[in-house]
């Protein structure tokens, strides 16, 4: 079998050509998932409630030569998803990679949280990944196909002190198996990608910290370009074959955080 190893190297960090969305884009893990696909060559919809944030990205990838723009979008809003749709179809006639990033967390535990708090967890986590891939899936299949990424959690593997977010990221993988069969003949692929503890400017003085790097097998939290460059992969030709799968990257913690840590108490490791 001949094998061209240069373009199939070039497949896995060229999106030139391609359009992107990215939700909760504007700062965090979004703002880096958002750049490292615009430098890719991806003309990259930054969308997010921050406004300022959000077109001062924007106005920043432009600068360096890249393709961004940004819109404001609750995603919790079917009028404003569809806005998105219609943006990306006016500026370059597709819709090659969709990133569901956006996601609030709220620390409660069921006693303490109200319906509303619950409801809401849900409409900006799960509800919003769903509006926008049945928004988004369609206009992927007219060009050919394209790549939805889900931003889960390895909370979705658990039973983690904040029901709703969990709940939220159980659901989000449920999303991304029945989308990716629904879509799989459209050329549409649907993956989920589940972070542990993930470092950013939003969380890096947080108390839990040290407790979840002390559990961690790696011994250390993740960077958000980590993701990124996982998101990057599966919005790549390199990952065309891989769809409706879960990708934990949380070095190790899933894996068996809790057995290395008895192992460790009892001399075994």
């Amino acid at each position: 079998m001949n094998v061209d190893f240069h373009k199939a190297r070039a497949a896995l960090t060229d999106l030139t050509g391609k359009t992107a969305i990215v939700t909760g884009g504007a700062r965090g893990q979004g703002a880096v998932e958002a750049e490292l696909l615009a430098s890719a060559g991806a003309a990259v919809l930054i969308c997010d409630v921050l406004e300022d944030e959000g077109a001062a990205l924007a106005a920043r990838l432009n600068a360096e030569g890249h393709s961004a723009q940004f819109l404001q979008l609750d995603v919790t809003s079917e009028a404003g998803w569809a806005q998105a749709m219609d943006i990306v179809r006016d500026w370059t006639g597709q819709l090659d990679v969709l990133v569901n990033n956006a996601g609030i967390i709220n620390r409660k535990i069921i006693r303490d949280m109200s319906v509303e708090e619950w409801r809401r967890v849900l409409d900006v986590n799960a509800t919003g990944a769903f509006i926008g891939t049945r928004l988004g899936a369609p206009l992927m299949a007219q060009t050919g196909g394209g790549s939805i990424v889900n931003i889960s959690s390895n909370s979705g593997f658990s039973g983690h002190y904040d029901p709703a977010y969990t709940a939220s990221k159980w659901a989000l993988r449920g999303l991304t198996r029945s989308a990716a069969m629904e879509f799989a003949e459209d050329g549409v692929r649907v993956n989920a990608i589940c972070p542990g503890l993930i470092v950013t400017d939003l969380n890096r003085k947080s108390p839990h910290l040290g407790p979840m790097i002390d559990m961690t097998p790696a011994q250390r939290a993740g960077e958000a370009i980590e993701v990124a460059q996982l998101v990057l992969f599966l919005a790549s030709e390199g990952a065309s074959f891989i769809t409706g799968e879960d990708f934990v990257i949380d070095g190790g913690f899933t894996a068996g955080a809790a057995y290395r840590r008895v192992a460790r108490e009892t001399g075994l490791l």
